[in-house]
């Protein structure tokens, strides 16, 4: 096995495939390496650490094409952080939770464990489907997942109810790849190392005017909110243009490359459409080949940013990916606890369709010679 070459011919340019961190592109390395190199090791208080706080904020408001009112916000900690923060700072009483893989249940668990709050409302499904959010008395907050890393699932964000409640949306693996409307949600989340092809440790979050105000009610409310967790406190800094922990530079200067890049090339639509290219090319491939099934049985189900890949028993998808890895095809294994015999492949906006497709041709070659 360990002796399978597989051809340069039919290898991809680029062999990373991983769904986080993802592939960094050479030119955004380049950049660091170039302007980046002014701003590493200057504090981040002052104007050009500032400035690519700026960047991010103002090219993250095209990208989504935010209406009036809405706020770019920026915190350190990342996604797990801001699951404690919209329980101190956003859950008035009572959240409703979508639960459909390992990653759309850590808020909920978090909510639950929460003693101010009242338990949660969790609406679960297996692996490899969604459920649907319901409408529901007394529910504040709705949760959503826009796409379950774990699993590859992909949902889309609808307003649940047209009152007072929030929408909450985990965009961390599908902000940048797939659609969605500012119109539909209040808070949309994430952090930087998917398809924004940077590092971990950020929480990047773009407020409504509601989600805003919210934050204003429960800041006044008198409840207690460790400093790190005050979204009031991360709103102020960011308006000015600054995090109010120092954060990692050459994180947020890969960030703000990205961001341009994404809208030079013709924004959300541009990218969402690049990720749906690769999606098809893996999918259309899994659904012809004889050892392979995409493990989302619904395609209207099935992620364009993350695709999960199941093969027959007869393959070893383990083996597999360890003769990819050391041909330097790299971070195709599946998400370990799912536990399945299967591959996992990010389709995020960095990756050029033709890699994946040159992906499945090395999988073909390795099958065949296993």
């Amino acid at each position: 096995m360990a002796d399978i070459v597989i051809p340069a011919d039919i290898k991809p340019a680029d062999g990373r495939f991983g769904c986080g961190p993802s592939k960094v592109r050479p030119e955004q390395l380049a950049a660091l390496a170039d302007a980046g190199a002014k701003v590493m090791g200057t504090s981040h208080r002052q104007k050009p650490v500032k400035n690519l706080v700026a960047r991010v904020r103002a090219g993250l408001t095209d990208l989504f094409s935010l209406p009036e009112g809405y706020e770019v916000v920026l915190g350190n900690g990342g996604t797990t952080a801001f699951w404690d923060i919209a329980s101190f700072g956003l859950i008035r009483e009572k959240s409703q939770h979508l639960h459909f893989g390992e990653f759309s249940s850590k808020f909920a668990t978090v909510a639950k464990k929460a003693p101010w709050l009242a338990d949660p409302s969790v609406i679960k499904s297996e692996p490899g489907s969604h459920p649907l959010p319901v409408a529901e008395e007394g529910v504040d907050v709705y949760a959503l997942t826009h796409n379950e890393t774990s699993t590859g699932v992909a949902m889309p964000i609808k307003r649940v109810v047209d009152d007072e409640s929030l929408v909450l949306v985990d965009a961390t693996s599908g902000a940048g790849g797939l659609p969605v409307s500012a119109e539909e949600f209040d808070v949309y989340y994430f952090a930087p190392q998917k398809s924004f092809a940077s590092d971990g440790g950020l929480w990047i979050a773009l407020f409504s005017p509601k989600a805003l105000a919210r934050v204003t009610e429960i800041a006044e409310s008198g409840r207690f909110v460790p400093e790190f967790f005050s979204l009031p406190t991360a709103i102020d800094n960011s308006v000015k243009d600054q995090t109010y922990n120092t954060p990692a530079v050459a994180t947020l200067f890969l960030l703000a490359d990205q961001i341009e890049w994404m809208n030079a090339q013709g924004g959300l639509a541009w990218t969402t459409a690049r990720s749906a290219d690769s999606a098809s090319r893996l999918y259309t491939w899994a659904e012809k080949t004889s050892y392979t099934t995409p493990f989302v049985a619904d395609p209207a189900q099935r992620s364009n940013v993350v695709g999960t890949i199941d093969f027959a028993d007869a393959v070893d998808a383990a083996a597999v990916a360890k003769v990819l890895r050391a041909n330097g095809i790299v971070d195709t294994e599946p998400y370990r606890k799912l536990g399945r015999n299967q591959l996992r492949i990010a389709m995020f906006p960095a990756i050029d369709p033709a890699d994946v497709e040159a992906l499945t041709s090395c999988v073909d070659y390795v099958v065949e010679r296993l």
